[in-house]
């Protein structure tokens, strides 16, 4: 269920005037999403002179829809969503996120419980039927995407088949699983996993990782394109320089912007930032092709040319 959450102190009127709504997708719920993003949006509201709302969905999928239906005007997305937004639904990517430590992505994992049952990854891909699994939705690039991409479908495993149950659960639910014994082993990512040991230390002794990815994109701040160049100038803009210089001003922003996943700030970027999420698509959908089962290699290699064809189309529109 959509929960609309106005960025306003309890029992203060909003501002009148137009609003700009942004989509974002809760960690752990609802009022958590709006304690962390609401510093920012204000500061955001006070840059560009219109007041900004937080649309804070449960699922991806729900955050997929309200963009599909033009409910946001801004979204914090993956990498997925951010290449769905724009190839699909009328959006651009304004600016990606950066991290303290300077890399350009973030790695997806494989956690299992300390002193559990599971003894190394190689017990999971050995014993089909035997462990339970939670993972993201299948718009999650670190939950379900790169998992199947780099661990399970290169091994031949389907993982419908392979695990004696799926539970599809966010990343801060699915270490609480694995940590409480309720799961075997969950997919999660490096970035979640930082923000989860500050606020389960206790929980986060009790993980332990079987299996990292490599680097992934950082997500992206995507807007949709039907408004005015100079209002997407001023977002842009208001988001590059944001918890960048020196002063209390300054200081206070980088601290916002560590409570919303750690973050250390926003550079300027185009849609040309989501080309290598593209290509994870791409290469996790023709491996897919590859190893399934077919009524004839006619019919594989026709599905292999269709998803060519949309890869070359696809490719070429982000590059715009």
């Amino acid at each position: 269920m959509l929960c609309l959450l106005l960025c306003a102190r309890p029992g203060a009127a909003p501002a009148a005037g137009p609003t700009l709504s942004f989509g974002v997708l809760p960690l752990g719920g609802a009022l958590e999403s709006r304690e962390d993003w609401k510093p920012l949006l204000d500061d955001m509201g006070r840059a560009i002179g219109l007041q900004v709302v937080a649309l804070s969905v449960t699922s991806y999928e729900g955050l997929l829809l309200a963009m599909q239906e033009n409910r946001v005007d801004l979204a914090f997305v993956s990498g997925k969503l951010a290449v769905d937004a724009v190839l699909e639904n009328g959006m651009k990517v304004l600016a990606q996120v950066t991290r303290p430590d300077g890399l350009p992505g973030y790695r997806s994992v494989l956690l299992a419980r300390r002193g559990g049952p599971v003894a190394s990854l190689e017990d999971v891909l050995a014993r089909p039927g035997r462990w339970s699994l939670a993972h993201g939705e299948t718009q999650s690039m670190s939950g379900y995407v790169i998992p199947q991409l780099q661990l399970f479908t290169p091994r031949n495993i389907q993982i419908e088949t392979h695990f004696r149950s799926e539970t599809i659960d966010g990343h801060q639910g699915a270490a609480l699983a694995v940590a409480n014994g309720e799961v075997d082993v969950a997919t999660n990512n490096t970035a979640d996993l930082e923000r989860f040991a500050r606020r389960f230390p206790a929980e986060y002794a009790r993980l332990r990782i079987l299996w990292e990815s490599d680097l992934i994109p950082h997500g992206a701040i995507v807007m949709r394109i039907g408004h005015s160049q100079e209002l997407m100038d001023k977002v842009r803009a208001f988001l590059r320089d944001y918890g960048r210089g020196s002063g209390p001003a300054a200081q206070a922003q980088r601290a916002v912007l560590a409570r919303l996943h750690g973050l250390a700030g926003f550079l300027v970027a185009d849609d040309r930032a989501m080309l290598p999420v593209l290509q994870l698509e791409y290469q996790l959908a023709r491996r897919q092709a590859m190893t399934g089962q077919w009524v004839s290699e006619a019919a594989r290699q026709a599905r292999l040319a269709r998803l060519q064809a949309e890869y070359e189309a696809q490719r070429q529109r982000l590059q715009k």
